[in-house]
Parts: structure tokens; C-alpha cells; sequence
């Protein structure tokens, strides 16, 4: 440890705070990465072919569970030979049925009442060509035999007898426009399995579930299986993005997938109770289970696990966990609000209860949430969110142009009393650190700061306050909906980084004119390296990292900015160069 804090002594305590500052922003950014390691090789438990709810397979009628705190209520099944006789309904053969609106198109299949398909209208995925984007995983949802909307019960047996069944389905038309309404129907003379679907124009769908067994309503739950969200996306893998979540109490929990248990690990009937609202997301999409309006908090109960299904990694075969999660309420029939679409967050704002929550706007949301909303508010006045970001960067940089004035000031002051500086640091430099008389040479150097009245930490303020916008700007530039696939000039995405490496560049070079600019109160050529080296390893950053182009199209232009306001200071404050020691005879 001695010879790092040896070789930081050299340093001014200007660049101490620099340099601190600069590792911090590094530090953040790569935390930001959530590097997470791989799935397990072996997976936990190969699926069961029709298996599509965490319990255990039980006798010909679901057994009954005490209610508790935790666990909702299970009606016990009532014997044959006490029930009323329930017909059979079973369609003749499978078929789907697809309900649109302007804003999703969903496919279902009378096979389980489930669903196959569900695109989002006004979004696109990653592929090349680009299409509409679909968030059902029809690949894993055929390896782990669950479907969207899959019903749970308490009992495996009669659960997959429910999720195998052919519904009979209401209407008769293939395609349904909203506002419109659609119910399954299926029985096989013990269970009974209603699911009733309400569509309007909103991204919202209305879902009310009955079960019955001989009769006799038992508990029922619906499910969202199969995996969730955008399947090509790159940068992370889909699977890193994907997590479940539940709200309670007003706080919201999520779950990614090393989180999740297996389905083996959830007792048969067992739910967590006491939820506002559960569901699953990805970074911008979001399928969440909400109570009817006007119902009281913490009605909602979930259960959450992993299944398996395998994936081609590198030619290979590659076992990947596959998120799912399901919500029930103690009162039957089930009746919910299910809400599939983006996370936008004025959208998510007005749902009741709040949804907001789940754009990931990070610890720094206070910073985060005004900035992104002050964009969206100059993007109503500029059709484009990049000249948007170029805009708001030019506000901010004239706001901040005293902070740079004051900056400028004190940086002369430093530069002018540097050589004295730099003199006692010669004395005493043959001192080590743990030396008392090092004490000395720190008062010294911030008596002759009190002399100037210079501030330190004056020189770099500007600096700090820089450095929480920057990593505010990339959570709300990265997470918000508005951002995906925004084009700006070359780039294509302003919420990922630039595939050409344009913009990394570009700042790189105009960070490094700015440094040349700016007056340097280090004389110590280690030191007047470093400031050389920065803007090289931002923008190495930005090019290794999934930095949002967003961001480098802010520091861009306040590169550019910064240039033009340190040629006014320059040349309204001219530096003073201190004249050299003559050297004579001793």
C-alpha cells in the first residue's frame, strides 16, 4: 500500500479530487454493467411436459390448505356422490381466435385458453429486417409446456388437465376489433374452467377467472409462463434483463432469474399474500397482474419461479432459466387488470396502483426523473429526441457557465502559487508518509492557500456537479421507452452505445482540446499525463461499455460548448506565465 499512496503525494489536492472523482464515475459505470454470472451448467430439474405451475401432484380432487398470513385460502373439493352433475364442454377440435386494438394484436389458443402471440403494435424488435415485436417466447414456451394466461391450481393433476383442454370459445369469428369481449369455456364433468377476457383500447385487459371442482368454486390463479419481453436484444443477453417483481406496502421487490427458485421448491398451494400488484418485466416491457379498480390494497398473491429450456450458445446446447410468475386473489372467482406494454413512465404513473416504479431510474433518480422530463418537454417542441439531448445541453452548460467562471478564477490562483508549491513539496519529499513532518508540509501549502484565499476544491466543482448529471442522464437516456430505436443523424438508437464508434471519438477529441485550453496548475509530468490519458479512456469506455449514445452526445456538446467558453475566458483572462529561476552560481 505504501508505494500507490507514495506516488499519490506528487499529486496537487486538486488532482487528488480528480483523479477520485474520475475512478468513482468508472466504478459506477461498470457496476452499472451488472456483469452476473452464467446459469448453472446443470439445470436444477428437467421440466415435466405439461408441468406449468409449482405443485405437486396430487389425488383426483386439489387437498385443501389452511389459510394463514402468507398462504391464500384453498376450498376443499367436494365428493361425487354430494356434487351437482356438471357437463362436459369441450370444443371438437383446436383453433385461434386473434383481438386487436390499435395497439396490440393477441393471438389465443382454445388449447388451455392461452396465449401464442402478443405484439406490440408500435414497437419493433432487433432483427434485421426489424418486426413487430412479439413478448411471448414461443420456443419456451413449447419446451416448458407453459403458455401466457395458464391457469393455476393447487392441484397439478387437475392443472394440467385445465392448461391440455380444447375451450370452447364464445364468438365464432376468427378476429375480434376492441372494444370486445371473449370467454373460454371448458370442463370434463369434475373441473370447470371459465376465463373471461374484457379488450378496450388501452393497453389494459380486463380478466375474471372461475374454477370449479364437481361444482364447488375452488382457488385459481393466472399466469404469465414462458418468459417475457424483447428475445433480441444483445447486449445483455434477454434472460439478464427479465425479472419478476410484487408491490407492497408501497414498496416494490423484483426478482431476476438467480433469484428464482425451481418449480420443485414451492409447496403445492402456496402463495405470498398481502401484494398490491405482481408481475414479470424486461427493460422496457412489462406484463403486470393489478386488482379491479376501487379494490383495497394488498388483495394480490404470487407465486414466482424458474423453469428450463435449452438454447443454442456457440453451436452448443445450453440449458437457460426461463422466469414465470402467477397471482390469485383469496376471493373467487379471480377477477384482475392485466397491463401488457412499454414502461412508459407518465403512462405507468396514472395506473392504479402507481407503476412508475419499475423504470429502473436508479439511486440517482433525483437527478434522473427531472432531467428526463425536461426533455420530453423540449421534445414537444423538437420532433427529434438527439437534437432534444443537444438542446437541453446547451441550457445546462449556459446555466453552469458562472460554476466554469468561478472554476477558471481559481485555477489561476492555483497556477500562480504552484511553483511555491511545488518548492515545499521538494523539501519535505524525502520524508516517508507516515513521517510526522509530513503534517508540516500540508500546513504550509494550506497556509499559503488561506494566504490567496484559494479554495481547492474550487478548481473541480464544476467538475462534480458534471458528473451525477452524466450518470443520472444514462439511466433516464437507457430506461426510458422514449429512447429505444430513437435515431439521431448516424445513430440508430440513442439508449445503446454507437456501432460506429463515431461519437466515443469525436468526444474523446474534443474532451482533449478542452484539457489543452485549460490552464494546468500540475507541473509534475505524471500528472500533466493523466489529464492527457482522460478523455482517451472515456472514450474507450464508451466503446467497451453498453453506454447510452445519448450520453455521449451531451458530453459532445459540452466538449464543443466547454471549447468556445474557454477561448472567452482565455482571452478575457490571460494566464500569466510565472517567470523561470535565473540559475547562477551558488
Amino acid at each position: 500500500m505504501n508505494a500507490p499512496l507514495q506516488k499519490k503525494d506528487k499529486f496537487t489536492p486538486e488532482l487528488r479530487i480528480l483523479a477520485a472523482s474520475l475512478l468513482s464515475m468508472v466504478v459506477i459505470l461498470v457496476w452499472a454493467k451488472f456483469f452476473s454470472p452464467k446459469p448453472p451448467v446443470n439445470p436444477p430439474q428437467q421440466n415435466r411436459p405439461v408441468q406449468t405451475a409449482p405443485a405437486t401432484a396430487g389425488s383426483a380432487a386439489p387437498s385443501g390448505t389452511a389459510g394463514s398470513a402468507q398462504t391464500a385460502p384453498t376450498a376443499t373439493g367436494v365428493a361425487p356422490a354430494q356434487a351437482a352433475p356438471v357437463q362436459p364442454q369441450s370444443a371438437s377440435e383446436e383453433r385461434t381466435i386473434v383481438v386487436e386494438n390499435d395497439l396490440y394484436l393477441v393471438e389465443f389458443s382454445n388449447r388451455g385458453a392461452v396465449v401464442k402471440s402478443w405484439q406490440l403494435k408500435k414497437y419493433k424488435d432487433d432483427n434485421k429486417p426489424q418486426r413487430v415485436l412479439d413478448v411471448v417466447h414461443a420456443d419456451a414456451s413449447q419446451q416448458t409446456g407453459g403458455w401466457p394466461f395458464a391457469i393455476v391450481l393447487d392441484d397439478e393433476q387437475w392443472q394440467n388437465a385445465a392448461n391440455a383442454g380444447l375451450y370452447k370459445i364464445s364468438s365464432d369469428s376468427r378476429t375480434l376489433s376492441a372494444p370486445a369481449e371473449v370467454q373460454f369455456t371448458w370442463s370434463d364433468g369434475h373441473l370447470e374452467v371459465t376465463k373471461h377476457l374484457k379488450f378496450d383500447h388501452t393497453y389494459v385487459v380486463r380478466a375474471e377467472v372461475s374454477a370449479k371442482l364437481d361444482g364447488r368454486p375452488i382457488h385459481a390463479g393466472l399466469a404469465w409462463l414462458g418468459g417475457f419481453g424483447d428475445l433480441t436484444v444483445t447486449n445483455p443477453v434477454p434472460v439478464e434483463t427479465i425479472s419478476t417483481f410484487y408491490g407492497e406496502n408501497g414498496k416494490l421487490e423484483t426478482f431476476l432469474h438467480k433469484k428464482l427458485d425451481s418449480a420443485d421448491k414451492w409447496p403445492t398451494g402456496l402463495w405470498q399474500g398481502g401484494k398490491d400488484f405482481a408481475g414479470i418485466e424486461d427493460r422496457y416491457f412489462v406484463a403486470a397482474f393489478l386488482p379491479p379498480n376501487g379494490a383495497a390494497p394488498g388483495t394480490l398473491a404470487t407465486r414466482y419461479w424458474n423453469a428450463w429450456h435449452t438454447v443454442k450458445v456457440d453451436n452448443q446446447d445450453k440449458p437457460e432459466p426461463v422466469p414465470q410468475v402467477a397471482t390469485a386473489t383469496s376471493a373467487q372467482p379471480l377477477a384482475l387488470r392485466i397491463y401488457v406494454g412499454p414502461k412508459d413512465y407518465d403512462d405507468l404513473k396514472k395506473m392504479n396502483p402507481p407503476l412508475h416504479g419499475l423504470i429502473n431510474f436508479g439511486w440517482l433518480e433525483v437527478i434522473s426523473d427531472p432531467l428526463f422530463h425536461g426533455l420530453k418537454w423540449l421534445h414537444g417542441y423538437i420532433p427529434n429526441w438527439g437534437w432534444a439531448v443537444v438542446v437541453m445541453t446547451l441550457i445546462i452548460n449556459m446555466l453552469l457557465f458562472p460554476l466554469r467562471i468561478s472554476s477558471y478564477k481559481t485555477t489561476l490562483k492555483m497556477q500562480r502559487v504552484a511553483p511555491e508549491i511545488k518548492a515545499i513539496q521538494e523539501r519535505y519529499k524525502k520524508y516517508k508518509l507516515n513521517d510526522p513532518r509530513k503534517q508540516e508540509m500540508n500546513k504550509e501549502v494550506m497556509a499559503i492557500y488561506s494566504r490567496e484565499g484559494i479554495n481547492p476544491v474550487g478548481g473541480c466543482f464544476q467538475m462534480f456537479l458534471q458528473m451525477p448529471i452524466w450518470i443520472g442522464l444514462n439511466r433516464a437516456l437507457s430506461y426510458a421507452i422514449e429512447m429505444r430505436h430513437a435515431p439521431w443523424l448516424w445513430v440508430h438508437d440513442l439508449s445503446a452505445k454507437d456501432p460506429y464508434y463515431i461519437l466515443p471519438v469525436l468526444m474523446g477529441l474534443s474532451m482533449y482540446l478542452v484539457s489543452k485550453m485549460t490552464p494546468m496548475t500540475a507541473t509534475d509530468p505524471q500528472q500533466q499525463a493523466m489529464m492527457k490519458v482522460m478523455p482517451l479512456t472515456m472514450a474507450g469506455l464508451f466503446m467497451v461499455m453498453p453506454i447510452s449514445s445519448g450520453l455521449a452526445v451531451y458530453i459532445l456538446t459540452s466538449s464543443v460548448v466547454g471549447i468556445g467558453q474557454q477561448w472567452y475566458l482565455n482571452r478575457k483572462h490571460p494566464v500569466t506565465v510565472p517567470p523561470k529561476p535565473v540559475r547562477g552560481k551558488k
